[in-house]
């Protein structure tokens, strides 16, 4: 059962889940650390944690984690070959159906290193599929053993994956509300989606100083500016936090100096 909390924290966790100005923005490393961390911890999420911490960790397309079988990547090696994507139709007179197409360019067709943290998350997975006696149920257009299925071996939609993440979100700021109140320094998680998760990963790219080229060429855009309009986005944000930080460090700099005279 929910403790009480006050109306403040209250009004406080229904803002952040109205939050959406039309603009698909990254997550703050925080607020990243955050979202991941608690999948792992949750009991009753953390078999998301998986395909939500590769999304966050490849910058992979919703199109292109559902469709990603097991052949797919190499563990030795530490690759994801991207060659396909699984499209998810839903129409009123022919219903629901998938379809497995070709990357719209050239530039879709990859191979994505993994980092330390992706490889973990697919050994996970598969090590909960094993003792939970779940395997790929479904064909389709001649492709099968697709790595993210559900409990009745069907594959994933990203429908499903971002109602999974709005859930996730209100369960974690609850319970972050019902341990911190109405703290208004409090970090909650915002509205997100799983196109989110892929800008996050370009943003922390950005971040670290990885090369234009090799963004590009992980994240498979076809258009140079499409990279280079996140790069500039996120460096933009960078540089704003960081003037804050220092004038933070300046002012409380000062107040040290007015205290010692």
């Amino acid at each position: 059962m929910r403790n009480n909390i006050s109306d403040n924290a209250l009004k406080e966790l229904k803002l952040i889940h109205n939050q959406d100005n039309g603009k698909k923005k990254a997550l703050t490393k925080p607020g990243q650390d955050l979202f991941i961390s608690y999948l792992k911890k949750s009991v009753q999420y953390e078999h998301w944690y998986p395909i939500f911490t590769i999304m966050a960790y490849t910058g992979m397309r919703v199109s292109e984690i559902t469709g990603l079988r097991w052949c797919d990547i190499d563990m030795k090696k530490g690759m994801i070959d991207i060659n396909h994507t699984l499209i998810y139709y839903k129409h009123r007179q022919n219903g629901c159906y998938y379809n497995v197409h070709t990357p719209k360019t050239k530039f879709g067709i990859r191979t994505i290193p993994m980092l330390s943290v992706v490889k973990e998350a697919f050994e996970k997975e598969k090590e909960f599929q094993e003792s939970a006696e779940i395997s790929c149920q479904v064909t389709i257009d001649g492709y099968t053993d697709f790595i993210f299925v559900n409990r009745f071996g069907n594959v994933h939609n990203q429908g499903t994956l971002n109602r999974a993440i709005k859930r996730i979100i209100r369960d974690c700021n609850q319970e972050i509300l019902d341990n911190e109140g109405a703290n208004k320094n409090v970090l909650l998680l915002p509205n997100f989606s799983c196109h989110s998760l892929r800008h996050t990963f370009a943003t922390r790219m950005c971040e670290a100083g990885v090369n234009l080229k090799a963004m590009q060429d992980i994240l498979g855009h076809a258009d140079y500016t499409t990279t280079m309009n996140i790069y500039t986005d996120a460096t933009q944000e960078l540089k704003e936090s960081e003037i804050s930080e220092l004038d933070e460090f300046l002012k409380k700099d000062k107040q040290e100096d007015s205290e010692d005279e």
